[in-house]
Formats: structure tokens, C-alpha cells, sequence
């Protein structure tokens, strides 16, 4: 076995191979660019390399520096997480010529099935069901919209040497085709160092499922059943969860068995992954082969109980795989919330900054539930502007889906996050969400469920209900505390008043509270609710029991209430005397500014294009600009006609959010 490997990644990923490394007792090196220089992963390595600027095609991507922080350290084997060098066949070479082991598939494996188009011929050669699409080299935007218009549209444009979304783009018309195909170039050649793009027909209303396979070097490969992974936003996987809620155990079985066959046909080695479009007659259709570990291998551990890190070690190691395709089971269900730093309520575009608040649940390990948060921040620490957004990925575990979800609902409530614009709401809201908890989901479930954005979860009214009796023992322990500090009287009942008004969204309810020493009872809207609680004052996180069900909220106090957030929900809800909220409803409400006649800068990012000069009309949807942040283009449109009067920003000009990037006649 080795007794020290280099991670050559960063961020969660690079956290998660060194628990297991030092769970098998091997020593990790960590490499770090001058972003990272006190990132997570760096402090959690026995050593660390520097190994160039920020920017990963500086850095993190460049073999060379890789190799010689091989050589500073004496590394044995390096693993490659996901993203960067992971699926780059000349990295694995230059490891090889080196005779460092590299854990993951062999340099011919990679060749063959990391690059999407020469993956899909091989599997059609095997006999593999693809989806139909055009393999070859494109030239340039003309050509693509021709081979568009031949396999008819919609078509999926993406990097051949893509992942993790990046590179991909949905034309449904000429016009979109020509867009998406530079775009894609674009951000392939910034995220890959690889422009080819390739375009196949989308398949509407389809289910992303993908089996994980795994493979010694003696012959023997298995599969370790599936992931539903379609809730996508920008073809980003977001929730992921193990088994499908769709599959059945015949479809399962051939999924499985074909992934295995494409994996042989290539003598692949290590932990793969074999992606499929499934439709609603279970049909599948190969879509690509990832040649590394994916971001969603926590869940498939979770119901198998292996490691998948450990067995990529020791299949690199040279070590028979120690089960057989009998012994893999399910056990139970898994859910995988992936936690971005991008703001829902602008439209899910990056958010940076400085991690204020990072208090993620407790991670358990129970007969009937789990809780797993593998993450590569800390309090304190900095969510940068030059590499993916993933902040954390909190998984649950139970015996079945909807306790699962259950519990993955709880975890969501319970993680505290602060300080940068960031999707924790939006994941809560989908956990709620009864076409999410019926499992009839697509890729489409948010494009089609959430069409205008994300702009908070609406609470149904048994649960807010709760909410607003939940806020009255609150308050109520405020005022407790109030009357003793002040001295007004030793026997607080006496100031502390029991008929109340709570005022949550845009109802305003009577409630009544009568305590004793065990808790509250809150009489609201003609039903009794049971409040027990140790929260006090200034705990920004209020843990309840509403008649013995648990409820978690984010606190915040304002001024004659509260701010809480729970579920996808973040309201503000006041705690009125009677006469207080008499008058409160005569107060006028305070109306947002006016920005309608201004481009404002959605995202930390950089300004990569104006496509509109001043004096120019522009039409509703037109582009106006292209801002990169986090390695994604982003392209801003005009929301209705008007004509641009003044352009305050130029191509190169780094903004913050809400610069004002054009302004437009009135």
C-alpha cells in the first residue's frame, strides 16, 4: 500500500480523499494556489505545495507544477478528485513516465471514454443505445446551426471535454444555436483548456440516471446501482439521491450489466461512472462515461457501504476488488443537497465573499438515520471568485425515501450560513415541493416548476401556523427576559402579557399563551399548539417541539419580532400587544427604488463583452452583455424596449454586484 499520496484538487473533494487517506494511515499532500493558501484542504494534509496564482489554468490545471510538487514531496500516487486534471489522459502519461501511480483509469481508458465523442462511437460500436447527435469537430457557428437544423431541435450543445455543466447550452432555434455554440467554446477553453464542442439531440422531459461502476486490475468490474440525479439547473446537477425513485429492479439490472460491458470493453480500472437519459417508458440512452469520481459518490456510499475513495486506492495499489456483484445490496435511501455560493433570488448567479456565519448540521451515524457534510470551507474563510461555487454537499440517509427527506428537510433548517447570497433556501423549498416528494421529476423539474425564478417558498398554512405560535413562546421568553434585567418586577407573569396579535406575511392572527414550568401552550387560529424549547435570546438558531414534531428556525430579532427562516421560507413576523397591532396597520409601506432604466451587475464577475453601444434601441431579450464569474459566461438581456443612453463599463472591468453597467433613456 502507499504510504503517501498527493490530491491533486482542492476545495471538498481534496477534504474528502484525505479522511479517507488518514483513515488507511497514509500520508496526504495537499497543492494550493494563491487563493487557497489557507483553504481547508491545506490544513488538513500532512504537507502542502504552492503551486502558482489563483487562476486554475495557472495553477491547479498546469502538469508541470503538479509534477514537481510530486517530486518536492515524494509522492507514490496521486489522486485527481474531479474537474481539473482528473480526466486528462496527459496527465496521467506524465504520472506514469514518472512511475507515480495514478489513482483512476488507466491513460487509454481516459483517451477512450473521457472525451464525450470519442466515448459515444466506441458505445455504439458496443452496441450501446446513444442518443442520436453529430460526433465530429465542429468548425464554427454557421456549421453548427447546420447540423442543428439536420438533427432538428432541440439540440444540446457541450464541450467534448466537459463536466460539472460547464461548456453545455439548449438551443431550441437558429439564433440560440449560433449563441450557445460560442459560448460553450468559450467556457470549455477557459474551464478545460479544450474547445471542441459537439451537439446532440435534447430529449425532452427526460430523467438523468447514471450507474456507478467500479473495476480492478484483474479483470473484475461491478456496478454499484444507480443515482437519479435530474435536478439540474444550466444541466448542473443540484439534488441528487440513491436509488432512482423510478427504476425498477429489471431496468436497474440492465443499466447496470451494459455499464459494466462498456467499462470492460475499455479494460477500465477504478471508480466510473455510465450516464444515461432514461424517458418515462424506461427506455435509456447513453449519454457519456465520466473517467473519475463524481460529485455525487457520497449517496451511493451511503446505501452501499463502500468507500469509494479506499477502493480507488487500493485498486491503484494493485489490489483485487474484495466483493462480487452479489454481495452490492441497497440499503435504504440517500439524498445529496449540493450548496452553491449563488444567490436563488438573482436568478442562482455567483455570490463571493467572506463566510461570516458556517455552521453546518452535526454529522450522525445512526441504525435508522445519517447525516454526512463533506465540505472544504470553514467559518471565516473566503468563497472565491476563480473556481466552482460548491460550498458544502449535506447528504441524509434513512431506511426509506421519505424519511430521507425527512431528515434531509431537518439538516437544511439546521445549517447555518451566512454572509454571502447562497441556494440553501431553494434546496429547503424542493424538499417540500409535492412533485419532488412524488418522484416524478425530470431535468426539466426546475425550468418548468420554477419558470420566473426562485423568489422564496410560500409555507402552507398548518406549518405556518406553527411558525407564528412558535414565534409567540419566543417572544414571550423575550419579554421575560426584558422584565428581569430591567427590575420592573420579581414576579414577571404579572408584566408579561398573554393575549398577543402575530403578523406573519400578510395575515395577522390573535393568540393567547399560558406557560408553565415544562413549556407554552399558543391557542391560534382555534387550534392549540404545544411549545417546548431551551432557546433563549440572540441563539440564531431556534431548535423547537411543536406538539413533540421538531422545528428548526434561523432567528434573527427585529423590532417587534422576528426574522426566521425555515424550509425555503424567510419571513418576517411580528409579535404585537393588541393596540400595537392596530396601529401597525395604518403604517404605510415603504416602496423598493426604481431601477428600471439601469443594467445592474447581478454577480461579482468580469465583463467579458457589451454588445450594444449608447444610442442603440434595444428589444425585449436582446443580449446587452457577458459577464464571467466562476467560469461560467453569463449574458444579461434587455427586459423590454428602450435605448441606451450611458454604458459605464468595458470589456475587461472587474464589477460588484449592482454596479451599474448601463443605463437606458427614459
Amino acid at each position: 500500500m502507499f504510504k503517501k499520496i498527493l490530491i491533486a484538487n482542492r476545495g471538498e473533494i481534496a477534504c474528502r480523499v484525505i479522511k479517507t487517506a488518514r483513515k488507511m494511515g497514509i500520508t496526504t499532500v495537499a497543492v494550493y494556489s494563491d487563493a487557497d493558501r489557507n483553504a481547508l484542504h491545506v490544513q488538513m494534509a500532512d504537507e502542502a505545495v504552492h503551486i502558482g496564482p489563483a487562476p486554475a489554468n495557472q495553477s491547479y490545471i498546469v502538469i508541470d507544477r503538479i509534477m514537481e510538487a510530486i517530486r518536492q514531496t515524494g509522492a507514490e500516487a496521486v489522486h485527481p478528485g474531479y474537474g481539473f486534471l482528473s480526466e486528462n489522459m496527459k496527465f496521467a502519461e506524465a504520472l506514469a513516465a514518472e512511475g507515480v501511480a495514478f489513482i483512476g483509469p488507466p491513460a487509454s481508458a481516459i483517451e477512450a471514454m473521457g472525451d464525450k465523442i470519442t466515448s459515444k462511437k466506441l458505445a455504439a460500436e458496443a452496441g450501446v443505445s446513444t442518443v442520436p447527435g453529430y460526433m465530429g469537430l465542429i468548425a464554427d457557428a454557421d456549421e453548427a446551426v447546420k447540423i442543428s437544423q439536420e438533427i432538428g431541435y432541440p439540440v444540446m450543445i457541450k464541450a467534448s471535454a466537459g463536466g460539472g455543466g460547464k461548456g453545455m447550452r439548449i438551443a431550441w432555434n437558429d439564433d440560440e444555436a449560433r449563441e450557445g455554440f460560442q459560448s460553450s467554446k468559450n467556457e470549455a477553453a477557459s474551464s478545460f483548456g479544450d474547445d471542441r464542442i459537439f451537439i446532440e439531440k435534447f430529449v425532452t422531459q427526460p430523467r438523468h440516471i447514471e450507474i456507478q461502476v467500479l473495476a480492478d486490475q484483474h479483470g473484475n468490474c461491478v456496478y454499484l446501482h444507480e443515482r437519479e440525479c435530474s435536478i439540474q439547473r444550466r444541466n448542473q446537477k443540484v439534488i441528487e439521491e440513491a436509488p432512482s425513485p423510478f427504476l425498477d429492479a429489471a431496468t436497474r439490472k440492465a443499466m447496470g450489466e451494459q455499464a459494466v460491458a462498456l467499462a470492460q470493453a475499455v479494460d477500465y480500472t477504478s471508480a466510473g461512472t455510465v450516464e444515461f437519459i432514461v424517458d418515462g417508458d424506461r427506455n435509456f440512452y447513453f449519454l457519456e462515461m465520466n473517467t473519475r469520481l463524481q460529485v455525487e459518490h457520497p449517496v451511493t456510499e451511503l446505501i452501499t457501504g463502500v468507500d469509494l475513495v479506499e477502493q480507488m486506492i487500493r485498486v491503484a495499489a494493485g489490489e483485487k476488488l474484495p466483493f462480487a456483484q452479489s454481495d452490492l445490496k441497497i440499503s435504504g435511501w440517500a439524498i445529496e443537497s449540493r450548496l452553491y455560493a449563488e444567490d436563488p433570488y438573482r436568478n442562482f448567479l455567483p455570490s463571493i465573499g467572506r463566510l461570516t456565519r458556517y455552521r453546518p448540521p452535526a454529522e450522525v451515524v445512526e441504525p435508522a438515520r445519517a447525516v454526512r457534510n463533506d465540505t472544504g470551507v470553514y467559518e471565516g474563510g473566503e468563497i472565491s471568485m476563480y473556481y466552482d461555487p460548491m460550498i458544502a454537499k449535506l447528504c441524509t440517509w434513512a431506511p426509506t425515501r421519505c424519511q430521507a427527506i425527512d431528515e434531509m428537510r431537518l439538516a437544511l433548517d439546521e445549517f447555518e450560513l451566512e454572509g454571502i447570497g447562497h441556494n440553501l433556501p431553494f434546496l429547503s423549498a424542493v424538499m417540500d415541493h409535492p412533485r419532488f416528494i412524488s418522484g416524478e421529476i425530470t431535468t426539466a423539474f426546475i425550468a418548468e416548476e420554477y419558470p420566473d425564478g426562485f423568489q422564496g417558498a410560500t409555507l402552507p398554512d398548518d406549518l405556518a401556523h406553527r411558525v407564528a405560535a412558535c414565534a409567540c413562546a419566543m417572544h414571550r421568553v423575550a419579554e421575560i427576559r426584558r422584565a428581569r434585567i430591567s427590575g420592573r418586577m420579581d414576579n414577571h407573569e404579572r408584566v408579561v402579557g398573554s393575549d398577543w396579535v402575530v403578523q406573519i406575511a400578510d395575515k395577522r392572527l390573535p393568540a393567547r399563551i399560558a406557560a408553565d414550568r415544562a413549556g407554552a401552550t399558543v391557542t391560534l387560529a382555534e387550534q392549540d399548539f404545544r411549545i417546548t424549547s431551551d432557546w433563549r435570546p440572540g441563539q440564531p438558531l431556534a431548535r423547537l417541539s411543536v406538539d413533540g414534531t421538531p422545528l428548526v428556525m434561523k432567528a434573527a430579532r427585529r423590532p417587534g419580532g422576528y426574522r426566521l427562516r425555515l424550509r425555503g421560507a424567510d419571513l418576517e413576523v411580528h409579535v404585537l400587544a393588541p393596540r400595537q397591532a392596530e396601529l401597525a396597520a395604518l403604517m404605510l409601506a415603504k416602496e423598493p427604488p426604481d431601477t428600471s432604466k439601469l443594467l445592474l451587475c447581478p454577480m461579482p464577475g468580469m465583463v467579458v463583452s457589451i454588445a450594444v453601444a449608447e444610442g442603440d434601441e434595444v428589444h425585449e431579450g436582446q443580449p446587452l452583455a457577458t459577464i464571467e464569474a466562476m467560469k461560467m459566461e453569463n449574458i444579461l438581456r434587455a427586459e423590454r424596449k428602450g435605448r441606451v443612453a450611458k454604458i459605464n463599463a468595458q470589456p475587461g472591468a472587474s464589477l460588484a454586484v449592482d454596479d451599474v453597467i448601463m443605463e437606458f433613456e427614459g
